[in-house]
């Protein structure tokens, strides 16, 4: 079982809008609400995927509600803490004509320390049935930048194996705490180490850097593709997957589902070049519809041998 942790939760509802014209009145030609948050919607690929998953993290007030609602509906197991202050709403506008899309994040609530604390509990209770417990996302107003860190040493120690996935202060503390898995996109990897990615020189120190820094395994997403440093039978293999080419209808979550691709792939058993092909492909198939975390499996399947991988030698010191 796979353990997903999403402490900002929100209703994210989707608007597909052709041709927007900023300041200009439009009518939508679709519209789609979706309980969101990264760590859900690596818990919708997963459910997709076939993948035993509990979707676990906050959620609060009528939005919390309405939240756990739509996860229910989806058949997605879940397991939150309610919390007293209202959870966020998400916007996100596609425009198909350009192939662009425009989200717009609320705040999210205040949580208190005893609504930590009753989390705290219920991921010890959680985690000593998963393989994996994946963080995903920002932290809301009131809680310490080192709480996924926190976690991440005492699952360690238990021996449950940990993925990040966030950004800022919370993803340097977090790598710091030697997770299994870190899986920023480039712009989180350029604020984790202090650079800019010009180039594939470029990107094979940030995977050395981040390892040095404590992740076991890294990926570096983007909307091309991925960048992984995996640790294989000790050796350490730096891996470049190119995504092929599609007619993208909306990329939003596209991150969240090659994350969750690769962790199923890896969780029943497939080699680091093989787990990298599958997640590059089923992300990339995410792209094909809105929703996020959404995608076909047949699409996946098809795009698999269009994904080309090559291994990278390592960067001289």
């Amino acid at each position: 079982m796979i353990v997903t942790v999403t402490l900002n939760a929100a209703l994210d509802r989707t608007l597909t809008v052709p041709n927007l014209q900023p300041g200009q009145r439009h009518r939508a030609s679709a519209a789609l609400t979706l309980a969101g948050g990264k760590g859900i919607n690596i818990a919708r690929a997963l459910k997709r995927l076939g993948v035993p998953v509990v979707a676990t993290g906050l959620a609060g007030g009528g939005t919390g509600t309405r939240i756990l609602e739509e996860l229910t509906a989806e058949a997605i197991l879940h397991d939150f803490v309610r919390i007293r202050e209202n959870s966020r709403t998400s916007t996100a506008v596609v425009d198909p004509m350009a192939s662009s899309y425009t989200e717009i994040y609320e705040w999210g609530p205040a949580v208190e320390p005893d609504e930590l604390d009753v989390l705290r509990e219920k991921l010890r209770y959680l985690a000593g049935s998963a393989d994996f417990v994946v963080f995903a996302g920002s932290l809301p107003r009131g809680v310490d930048t080192a709480f996924y860190a926190e976690i991440i040493r005492e699952l360690n120690r238990r021996g449950v194996q940990t993925v990040i996935d966030a950004e800022g202060e919370p993803l340097r503390l977090g790598v710091e705490a030697e997770p299994y898995l870190v899986s920023p996109n480039d712009r989180e990897a350029e604020a984790l180490v202090g650079q800019e990615f010009n180039g594939d020189e470029d990107f094979l120190h940030a995977l050395d850097r981040i390892a040095e820094m404590g992740a076991r395994n890294v990926l570096i997403t983007q909307t091309s593709g991925c960048f992984a440093l995996l640790r294989e039978e000790r050796v350490r293999r730096r891996l470049r997957a190119a995504a092929p080419r599609v007619d993208v209808v909306s990329g939003v979550g596209s991150g969240d589902v090659l994350l969750a691709a690769f962790i199923a792939a890896r969780l029943a058993g497939r080699g680091g070049e093989e787990a990298l092909r599958t997640a590059v492909a089923t992300g990339t198939a995410s792209t094909l519809e809105v929703g996020a975390g959404c995608f076909e499996a047949r699409e996946a399947t098809r795009l698999a041998s269009a994904v080309e991988v090559v291994e990278l030698e390592p960067v001289p010191s």
